[in-house]
C-alpha cells in the first residue's frame, strides 16, 4: 500500500513538473537557490554522485541564447544522487529560513528530491532505501509547507478571532484567485467541514452526468446561523459568491437559547471593525517583476515508472478518490539523514512562524474539506470523555428555534431568493446514541420548522439526520461524519435529481 502511495503521489509531481520543464528550465531571470550552509555536509554525500549534482537553475548569463530542452532528450543522471544533493540544499537552507519565501524554496527543494529519488529504477539495489527515503522527505516537505503557512505575509487576510475561520477565508480568496469562484459553495459548521467532501461530491456528479463543477467547502467550526449570514451577506464580494449554497448542518446551529461565542468573536473582531469601514479582506497582488525560479526534474522518458503509475492512477484509488496517505503525526523537528551517519537538523534555531497553525488547519485540503478517518467506537469512546446528556448539553440550553438564529437564516434565504442563487439545506447524520430524549425531541422541532419553512420561502431541505443511525462506522464522535461518512453523504446529494445543480461556469478545473 505504501509503494502505491508512493508511486501514485510521485505521478501527480511528474504529471505538473515534466509538463512545464521545458518552460521553467533554461529561462532567463531564473533566481538560483542559495548555496548550501555547511559544505562539510555537502562534501559528505560526494561519492555517491556518479555525474555532475542537478544544475537547477541554468541562467548564469541571462543575456545568453538559450536552446529549449524537450522531453526525449534526457539526461542520464542518477536519480539517487540527484535526490540527494536537492535533500542537502534544503536541509542547509531549512537552518537559515525565516520568512515564508525562505521556507517556499525550502519545500520546492524537497518537491525536487522526492521526485529524483522516486524515480530510481525499482531493478536498483537502492530502490527499497529509495522508497523509505522518500517517505521521510514527505513529512520534510509537509513541514516545510506548515512553516511558510505559518509565516503569513502583512497582505494576508487580516484575523476575524476565528483561526479557522481565517484559514478557511485566505483559502477560499485563493481558490477563486487560482480558478473562480465554485459553483457549489458548501457553508454550515465543523459537521458540514467534516460531512460534505467537495471531491467526492464532483466525482459523483459527474458520474450522474453532470461533470466539471467546482465545489468548495466553507465550513468552520462553530459556525451557526449568524455565522453562516455573515460570511455570505457580509464576508464575500458579490462577484465571489457561487451559483448553488449547499448548507449542511443541524438543530444546534439554529438555537437562539446557546451562547453563540464565534460570533460573538468575529463581532469583536479586527477583521470585522475593518469590514464595516469598508476594507474587505484581500490577498497579495501578483509580483510580475519577481524572477521565477528554475527547477530540474527526471525526464518521463527516462523513468519507466512514470508510464506505469500514469496507468494505473485510477485504478489505486481508494473510496472516493482518495489515495493512502501516512496517518503518523510529524514532529516539531525533522532530521534527514545524510551519508556517514551525520544528522541534518531541518528545524532552524530561532523562531520562525509568526503564528502557529492549528493542527485543523493543516488537515483541510484544498478544497476546504477535513477528512477524519478516526471510526466512532461508543465502547472505548467514553473511556477518556464524560458522556454529556442533552438536557446538562451547552447547545440545547433555553432551546429555542426563534430569535437571533432564525432571523440570520431568513436573511440568508431572502439574500440567495434576491441573487438567484439556490439554497439547498442538508440535515446531517447523527448516530442513534446520541439521541437521547431531549436531543430526539430538539430534532423533531427543526424537522418540522424547516419543513414548513422550505415549503413558505422556497428553498429545499433534504433530511438526512436519520439515515444511518447504527453505522458508527461512518462517524468520528457521536454527531460528526468521519471521511467515509462524507463520501456517502456526498453521494446520496450527488444521487438527488430533484437538486438544482447548476452547469459549470466556466472551463477552469480546480484540479
Amino acid at each position: 500500500m505504501i509503494r502505491r502511495y508512493i508511486t501514485n503521489l510521485s505521478t501527480n509531481i511528474f504529471k505538473r513538473a515534466c509538463a512545464t520543464a521545458a518552460v521553467l528550465v533554461l529561462t532567463g531571470g531564473c533566481s538560483p537557490p542559495k548555496p548550501p550552509i555547511n559544505a562539510a555536509t555537502s562534501s559528505a554525500i560526494a561519492p555517491l554522485a556518479q555525474t555532475q549534482p542537478p544544475q537547477p537553475v541554468v541562467a548564469q548569463n541571462p543575456n545568453k541564447p538559450k536552446k529549449s530542452v524537450s522531453a526525449p532528450s534526457c539526461p542520464q543522471n542518477d536519480p539517487f544522487a540527484e535526490s540527494i544533493s536537492f535533500a542537502t540544499q534544503a536541509a542547509n537552507l531549512a537552518q537559515s529560513a525565516n520568512s515564508k519565501q525562505d521556507w517556499d524554496e525550502v519545500a520546492a527543494l524537497w518537491v525536487q528530491a522526492v521526485a529524483w529519488m522516486q524515480a530510481v529504477p525499482p531493478s536498483n539495489p537502492r530502490r527499497a532505501f529509495a522508497e523509505k527515503k522518500v517517505m521521510e522527505y514527505m513529512r520534510n516537505l509537509t513541514y516545510s509547507q506548515q512553516q511558510a503557512g505559518a509565516s503569513r505575509s502583512s497582505a494576508s487576510t487580516v484575523s476575524f478571532s476565528s483561526d479557522l475561520l481565517d484559514e478557511q477565508l485566505e483559502l477560499y480568496l485563493s481558490y477563486v484567485a487560482a480558478v473562480g469562484p465554485p459553483d457549489v459553495l458548501i457553508v454550515g459548521s465543523s459537521r458540514a467541514l467534516q460531512g460534505v467532501d467537495p471531491k467526492q461530491l464532483k466525482q459523483s456528479l459527474g458520474a450522474n452526468g453532470r461533470p466539471g463543477l467546482k465545489v468548495f467547502n466553507f465550513g468552520v467550526n462553530g459556525a451557526t446561523a449568524q455565522v453562516v449570514d455573515f460570511q455570505l451577506r457580509r464576508l464575500l464580494k458579490p462577484d465571489h459568491l457561487p451559483q448553488m449554497i449547499l448548507w449542511a448542518d443541524g438543530v444546534r446551529a439554529f438555537n437562539s437559547g446557546r451562547e453563540d461565542r464565534t460570533f460573538d468573536s468575529i463581532v469583536d473582531s479586527e477583521g470585522n471593525k475593518l469590514l464595516v469601514a469598508g476594507v474587505r479582506p484581500k490577498l497579495a497582488s501578483n509580483q510580475p517583476n519577481a524572477a521565477p525560479q528554475c527547477y530540474s526534474f527526471p525526464e518521463p522518458c527516462a523513468n519507466p515508472i512514470f508510464h506505469r503509475a500514469r496507468a494505473s492512477l485510477a485504478s489505486n484509488s481508494l473510496q472516493g478518490g482518495y489515495f493512502a496517505r501516512p496517518t503518523s503525526s510529524l514532529p516539531v523537528a525533522i532530521s534527514v539523514t545524510a551519508q556517514r551517519g551525520q544528522l541534518i537538523p531541518l528545524a532552524p534555531s530561532g523562531p520562525v512562524a509568526l503564528r502557529r497553525v492549528s493542527e485543523l488547519a493543516d488537515s483541510i485540503d484544498s478544497n476546504g474539506f477535513m477528512p477524519l478517518s478516526a471510526r466512532y467506537n461508543p465502547n472505548t469512546y467514553y473511556r477518556d470523555r464524560a458522556y454529556v446528556a442533552g438536557r446538562y448539553d451547552r447547545d440545547y440550553e433555553d432551546f429555542n428555534l426563534g430569535g437571533k438564529q432564525a432571523k440570520a437564516f431568513n436573511s440568508v434565504v431572502a439574500f440567495a431568493k434576491t441573487r438567484k442563487i439556490p439554497l439547498v439545506f442538508v440535515s446531517l447524520p447523527v448516530t442513534d446514541d446520541y439521541l437521547d430524549g431531549t436531543r430526539r425531541w430538539a430534532e423533531q422541532q427543526f424537522r418540522q420548522r424547516m419543513q414548513q419553512l422550505s415549503r413558505s420561502q422556497g428553498f429545499m431541505f433534504r433530511d438526512l439526520s436519520q439515515r444511518w443511525p447504527n453505522r458508527n462506522d461512518l462517524f468520528v464522535d457521536p454527531s460528526h461524519l468521519n471521511r467515509f461518512g462524507a463520501i456517502a453523504v456526498s453521494r446520496q446529494i450527488a444521487a438527488d435529481d430533484s437538486i438544482p445543480w447548476p452547469s459549470p461556469r466556466s472551463r477552469s478545473s480546480d484540479g
